[in-house]
């Protein structure tokens, strides 16, 4: 049965790399809103009245919105048509990117940004279920690599080009045009993602027969009670820092504050931190698939991290094309993260495939709701009270501070990586 539904799987790589890549559109567009506080954050601080902690809490309410529902989200996945709730998302995440650019107060904002992570929980998840139904286990880790690939595309979107269309036209309205993004996103769903191959018939009836037997608490028992889900959730929280970090919030604050470069300049630094990952995700997928390894990859990820993230923060005087290469190597050696989800595919049933994986992700949208208020209230501890222009001034020394939390996470990172089961890059359940 297995070798008949992996040839079933390969009689379709054209569709299924199309049908996977515009289901990634909805991922590409969700890492424009996770990552667009970092261009506009100062404007949001002066138009909302707040501080770096009130920044970070507003934020996250995107986090809080996406925890909420990823177990739903996995569980409806696994259980109904992926394109409609697909469709669904895009509808849910883009009214709250335009409630989000009209919002005149601070609770209407937050109500907009609870939204889009409402919508936000279906797109990594239908990715990789639309990724399990259209290739086979020794493709996993490069289509997932491709697949964030994607998603760091929109990332990139939301650094200077947004910067530069929002000093242009102001935030408000670059929101505006960024919402209406999700429209085009919604259409082109509609038109191309299919759930699965036509002649999966028999793959489809099996699944749903094997979801039945298990029933609703059993699914939810076999995945929350599998360790590898948790510890791989774990390092992907650990690794992804420096997105919600660097790249969702604090990045061009950081660099122009502490290294005195222009805004612009600073998104210029940014961007090539998605462009990193952007080459370093399906690189690392690749070296994974060809070495049939999975645990490897992740530990020297997390140690070349450390190393590089330690030179950003403590080598002094650094050019503005120092940080733009420290940057992108930063994102390119985080990447690694992205082997989390073809092993934890690989240590779960197939039916179990999207409710693992929110294990996975919920992991890592509860390290956003911590962390991004966190390294604001770090940074906040000893701000010495001074503004510019409505907008707080930080120190070099009250960034280094928060940006501790970064290697320290690397560290751990290398020993959770260490307890995840090696799959050797096939299916163990």
């Amino acid at each position: 049965m297995s070798s008949y539904l992996a040839a079933n799987k390969n009689d379709h790589p054209k569709l299924g790399w199309l049908v996977t890549l515009t289901a990634s559109l909805f991922f590409f567009y969700e890492f424009i809103q996770l990552n667009l506080f970092n261009a506009i954050d100062v404007q949001l601080m002066q138009a909302f009245h707040l501080d770096a902690p009130a920044l970070g809490h507003l934020s996250s309410m995107y986090f809080f919105g996406n925890v909420l529902f990823l177990f739903p989200a996995g569980m409806l996945l696994d259980r109904f048509s992926t394109k409609k709730l697909l469709l669904f998302a895009v509808i849910l995440c883009t009214v709250g990117t335009f409630v989000f650019a009209l919002a005149q107060n601070y609770f209407l904002a937050a109500t907009g940004r609870f939204f889009v992570g409402m919508g936000a929980s279906f797109c990594f998840l239908s990715c990789i279920r639309l990724a399990s139904r259209w290739f086979p286990p020794s493709k996993m880790a490069l289509v997932t690599g491709v697949v964030v690939t994607m998603a760091m595309l929109g990332g990139l979107v939301a650094q200077t080009p947004l910067a530069i269309l929002s000093n242009l036209i102001g935030w408000r309205h670059a929101v505006l045009i960024d919402a209406a993004i999700g429209i085009l996103v919604g259409f082109a769903i509609l038109f191309i993602v299919q759930d699965r191959p036509s002649n999966s018939h028999e793959e489809a009836h099996a699944e749903k027969a094997k979801l039945k037997s298990l029933g609703f608490w059993r699914s939810l028992y076999l995945a929350l009670s599998n360790k590898n889900n948790w510890l791989g959730g774990i390092y992907t929280s650990l690794m992804n820092l420096p997105v919600f970090l660097l790249g969702a919030l604090f990045g061009i604050h950081y660099l122009v504050q502490v290294h005195g470069i222009t805004h612009i300049q600073a998104s210029y630094a940014t961007t090539l931190f998605f462009v990193g990952v952007i080459f370093g995700a399906p690189a690392f997928g690749w070296f994974s698939d060809h070495i049939g390894r999975r645990v490897l990859p992740m530990i020297l990820g997390a140690i070349i991290s450390l190393i590089v993230m330690l030179m950003l923060m403590f080598i002094p005087n650094l050019s503005l094309m120092s940080l733009i290469i420290l940057f992108f190597l930063i994102g390119f050696v985080t990447s690694s993260q992205v082997l989390t989800y073809p092993a934890i595919a690989e240590l779960n049933p197939i039916e179990l495939t999207s409710t693992a994986i929110s294990v996975d992700s919920i992991c890592i949208m509860l390290s956003g709701i911590i962390f991004q208020p966190f390294f604001g209230w770090v940074m906040q501890l000893h701000w010495d009270g001074k503004m510019t222009d409505g907008a707080p001034v930080y120190t070099a020394h009250d960034f280094l501070t928060g940006m501790m939390i970064m290697p320290i996470a690397f560290v751990i990172s290398i020993f959770v990586a260490w307890m995840i089961t090696e799959t050797f890059c096939k299916s163990q359940a």
